[in-house]
């Protein structure tokens, strides 16, 4: 039996205005049947180029050479699929290796039903017989997967589904074809962690029920940990290390990939991580009092309450992490703290100002005006919370401008550079635009923006979830190094357990906008004593496969929701 893809001294180049930009640089590697390889490096690394290839799926702009042979595991060679005619590409996506995107509703066409789409799939490849026959493999296939009620969502279009249905939903295309690769770009990553935790058990069942292998693109080392057989690490568009599993987590080879583990936050691993300690001085930063946010329905449909009854206390000093689910109730909370969203019931204080309730009265403008400039905020895509028009330091610059502080053109300039130099940035990024940075650099620049008026608060929603784990630690380092240094208070919005445990001093964990568990980070996320609480916890796979393995598998429960 012969590998299922066999990749030789891949080269990969894009013309630009400004000549060849090469992205892959003689990649060499293979995939055996049944077996998971995993794929890992930082944006720019060539992953997502080389797996493209596989399925012949670059753009017209790029040029490849070398060769890509994708199999059937029997003692045939492989078909070069950088040589293939377009017919050919056609009969071997999906059939040979399908493509799982990073976000389904990508692949997805969103005018056809989930069903109609599978079925296409089936029709296309001369498989299924009639109509009738390749609706009932549709709704199969949807129950293997672990859609609930198949019956019912084979007739669902993809905006009907959750982010993790629609992602079993193109995992069940793909195999409902019979593919032998999957071929997994980031799946995961756009994904809570209870439902990350799902379609991890979903590609071990690939692997395990149906033989299918997998090439598996993230930059999640807990993902890797849990799934994968083999590693090959890429940096600059070469492989600089290849190795199994546990062998390259206990004893990485290349200095970049000791690098790369060294930089992912271990949860659970029995560190205690380093914490700025919290101030307990002073009145409260934030107040909030069986806090309500409700949204107004729309187009004759109902409201939703986001926010239901909740209840905290923000100290000086203190950073206080907000966990749960997509849905939960996050980020509506920290945009209510920044006064971005209505409070509709409850009472909401931040520095003893009460928060406007429905229509402003004059009271509370004036006292939205007096927390104005005491409030940074961090967005989570920094890329669409700049102004494409303004350079860097003009960004970083604007909250003086607009609170109009007393300093003339040079003093703003003087107070820019400062900024910029303590979150990391050379002082020539200044005078770039938004689309010239990295979203690291982009990143650090929202935090110097936030940190303009010297706030006595900061909320930061998601601010590394779109980062690759090194540049997510350097991110982490100057948060906590900046408060430490500036003593401002943070409300830390985010999903990811590990973060929140090295950065908050307290937690609160959040489900369907009601708290379920508070209190100290290390007691919470250490010792959960909520069911859903230890649901997440559970959830989150450990960057070590040995202790992953310990862990054992959860059973993929029939009729879950969530994902």
């Amino acid at each position: 039996m012969t590998d299922l893809l066999r990749v030789e001294d891949l080269h990969v180049g894009f013309a630009t205005d400004a000549g060849p930009a090469p992205a892959v640089r003689g990649v060499s590697l293979s995939v055996a049947p049944g077996e998971v390889l995993a794929l890992v490096g930082e944006s720019g690394s060539g992953k997502t180029v080389t797996a493209r290839s596989v399925l012949g799926l670059l753009p017209a702009t790029a040029s490849a050479r070398g060769r890509v042979l994708l199999g059937d595991g029997t003692a045939e060679p492989g078909e070069d699929v950088l040589t293939a005619s377009a017919a050919r590409l056609r009969a071997l996506r999906g059939t040979h290796a399908a493509m799982v995107f990073q976000e389904p509703s990508t692949a997805l066409n969103p005018v056809f039903t989930i069903g109609w789409q599978l079925a296409e799939g089936l029709r296309a490849h001369g498989r299924g017989g009639g109509r009738a026959e390749r609706r009932a493999l549709a709704v199969e296939w949807l129950d293997k997967v672990g859609i609930p009620d198949p019956e019912l969502r084979v007739g669902h279009y993809p905006h009907q589904l959750s982010g993790g249905q629609k992602q079993r939903a193109v995992i069940a295309m793909a195999l409902a074809l019979g593919t032998r690769l999957l071929v997994a770009d980031e799946p995961t990553t756009a994904l809570d962690v209870t439902v990350q935790a799902e379609i991890l058990e979903l590609l071990h069942r690939c692997r395990t029920d149906f033989g299918t292998a997998v090439l598996l693109i993230t930059h999640n080392m807990g993902v890797v940990a849990d799934l994968a057989d083999r590693v090959a690490v890429m940096r600059a568009g070469r492989v600089v290390e290849q190795a199994p599993v546990r062998e390259l987590f206990a004893a990485p080879g290349h200095p970049y990939t000791r690098e790369l583990l060294a930089a992912v936050p271990d949860f659970g691993s029995g560190r205690e991580p380093e914490r700025p300690v919290a101030a307990d001085d002073g009145p409260p930063v934030v107040q909030a009092s069986d806090l309500v946010v409700d949204y107004p329905g729309r187009l004759g449909r109902k409201g939703f309450r986001a926010v239901d009854g909740v209840s905290f206390t923000i100290r000086p000093g203190e950073v206080l992490g907000l966990v749960g689910e997509s849905g939960s109730g996050k980020t509506t909370i920290g945009r209510a703290v920044a006064g971005l969203t209505t409070v509709t019931g409850g009472r909401l204080e931040v520095f003893g100002a009460p928060s406007a309730r429905g229509r402003r009265t004059a009271r509370q403008a004036t006292a939205g005006q007096s927390t104005a400039g005491r409030i940074g905020y961090v967005f989570q895509d920094p890329a669409t919370s700049f102004n494409p028009l303004l350079t860097v330091a003009e960004s970083v610059a604007e909250p003086l401008v607009v609170h109009r502080r007393e300093l003339d053109a040079e003093e703003i300039r003087a107070r820019v550079e400062s900024l910029l130099e303590a979150v990391r940035l050379p002082r020539g990024h200044a005078d770039r635009y938004p689309h010239e940075l990295s979203g690291g650099e982009r990143q650090r620049a929202s935090l110097a923006r936030a940190l303009a008026l010297r706030p006595q608060l900061l909320v930061a929603d998601e601010p590394t979830s779109a980062l690759d784990v090194s540049v997510q630690a350097k991110v982490l380092d100057l948060f906590t190094g900046l408060q430490r240094e500036l003593g401002f208070a943070a409300l830390f919005v985010s999903h990811d357990l590990a973060v929140v445990e090295q950065v908050a001093d307290r937690v609160l964990v959040l489900h369907r906008g009601r708290i379920v568990e508070e209190g100290a980070t290390g007691r919470v996320l250490g010792d959960p004593q909520d069911d859903y609480t230890r649901r997440l916890v559970a959830a989150l796979p450990v960057p070590d496969p040995v202790r992953q393995a310990r862990r054992g598998r959860r059973p993929l429960e029939k009729g879950r929701t969530s994902a």
